[in-house]
């Protein structure tokens, strides 16, 4: 029997290599709307709340550049809004930025979806309230790729203000490149213990799996091709993903699994870390 991860875990900091510190610290102010936590010539922590750490970016003097769709590794992160007004906000922003923007409707989310200067994507994007979501009769979420109600985004902002990322933002969910869908299945649902919520793998070759219930926490597709390469020690992308344990406990049990599946589990950086079978880094801390 696979084992369930708790209902409460929830997806934490992420660490990006990038190639220009101080280009990438200003694009995710004035266009994701980060706030600058704190900063050295190196690294840099960006902030919603202006207390905690959101997103973390470390510059490499000699950063390699890859194209989308190249490697293992991030597909895309997201940022999950509190309410569609916040969304169709950041939808003007992004407009008035001139950048490059796709979307599309989820049924279960609305998404709009850019990349920063090194080709990391991210989608920004809100939940549908949870009871409109549908599930198929094989148990999948119903999801769709729909265009978006642009004009009613819009619309829905009309007279509020954007002012950067509100309060109540959180990490909703990441996408990746993965290697071997199979083999990422083992690691994330049969080891850690979350739930396939959408099998796409015969359809279009993804998987999105979750804890909770929710629509998905990870998703993993093999768009990037099957047995993509790692990407290398000095390529601008992840450096690692954090899974937010809610007790002590709960973190302790998941690492004993990898363990005993024969993944090496390290002290370091304030958590435990670990790499999936795609060589991508994963942390794990608990809930303060």
């Amino acid at each position: 029997m696979s084992p369930t991860l708790h209902p409460d875990i929830r997806l934490g900091i992420i660490k990006l290599k990038v190639s220009n510190l101080k280009r990438s610290m200003q694009f995710y102010k004035d266009i994701v709307g980060l706030k600058i936590l704190q900063a050295t010539p190196t690294q840099a922590e960006l902030t919603v709340d202006g207390k905690h750490p959101f997103l973390i970016l470390e510059e490499l003097s000699d950063a390699q550049i890859n194209p989308r769709r190249s490697v293992a590794g991030l597909y895309h992160f997201a940022i999950l809004l509190p309410t569609r007004r916040d969304l169709g906000a950041s939808l003007r922003n992004l407009i008035q930025s001139g950048i490059h923007i796709g979307q599309a409707d989820h049924l279960v989310s609305e998404a709009l979806y850019i990349a920063d200067p090194d080709n990391n994507g991210i989608e920004i994007y809100c939940d549908r309230p949870r009871a409109t979501w549908r599930r198929d009769t094989e148990g999948n979420y119903i999801m769709a790729s729909d265009p978006i109600d642009w004009e009613g985004l819009l619309q829905e902002a009309e007279g509020f203000d954007w002012s950067g990322l509100p309060i109540g933002t959180t990490m909703g969910h990441i996408h990746f490149h993965v290697k071997d869908l199979q083999k990422s299945k083992q690691f994330y649902c049969d080891i850690l213990g979350f739930e396939v919520v959408s099998d796409a793998s015969a359809t279009m070759s993804a998987m999105f799996i979750s804890a909770g219930g929710y629509h998905h926490h990870i998703g993993m597709n093999i768009w990037a091709g099957q047995d993509a390469p790692a990407a290398s020690a000095n390529a601008a992308g992840l450096d690692y993903f954090t899974i937010v344990f809610p007790t002590a406990d709960e973190r302790l049990h998941a690492a004993e699994r990898l363990q005993r599946a024969g993944f090496t589990v390290s002290e370091g950086d304030g958590g435990l870390f670990v790499t999936d079978p795609s060589n991508i880094r994963l942390r794990m801390t608990v809930a303060k």
